[in-house]
């Protein structure tokens, strides 16, 4: 459930700590602190949401990489490389790119993207959660736990459902 949510920076000189690391290695208080020191430290950062019905659109792919391009378009400062986390891009405007796969463990400036794409996601999910409590988001994140596929079953989708997504498990049924 929810956008995908990505996110540009250019790193400042001044933006160095070995703590930085991949989002999904990092505990969320430690994400939070990261995200408000990044944030601090560099001006040349943006992210983006697009939401669950471009997603179904366009499919994941497509929708993360169109995430990536318009974060990198908002940036103040047009970047002279792009450095992507994961194995797929389309080329954005003239721009040299490489793709890194598990560029977030092996890439600071990738990492601290992740870090702030990962945590304005989760805000997302927070606030969406105020609106659809049953589905818990402030815990699964829009994630298919067995806690938010019970809440599917008995619930239903909502509107913030990807409705391309698998949403449960196919059951098997047999005609007797």
């Amino acid at each position: 459930a929810g956008p995908v949510t990505a996110a540009a920076i250019i790193l400042t000189d001044n933006l160095i700590l070995e703590e930085i690391n991949d989002s999904k290695q990092l505990s969320i208080k430690k994400r939070s602190l990261l995200k408000k020191y990044i944030e601090s430290n560099s001006s040349l950062f943006a992210f983006h949401h697009l939401d669950n019905n471009e997603i179904d659109e366009i499919n994941i792919l497509n929708a993360s990489i169109k995430a990536m391009q318009l974060s990198i378009s908002k940036l103040q400062t047009e970047p002279d490389f792009i450095i992507v986390d994961g194995n797929k891009f389309k080329p954005y405007k003239e721009i040299p790119h490489q793709c890194i796969i598990k560029g977030d463990s092996k890439y600071l400036s990738i990492a601290a993207a992740s870090i702030i794409a990962k945590t304005y996601r989760d805000e997302y999910m927070d606030q969406i959660h105020e609106e659809f409590p049953m589905y818990n988001w402030k815990k699964n994140k829009g994630y298919p736990t067995k806690e938010h596929r019970a809440a599917i079953l008995e619930y239903g989708p909502c509107k913030y459902h990807r409705k391309t997504f698998r949403l449960l498990p196919e059951q098997l049924k047999l005609d007797l």
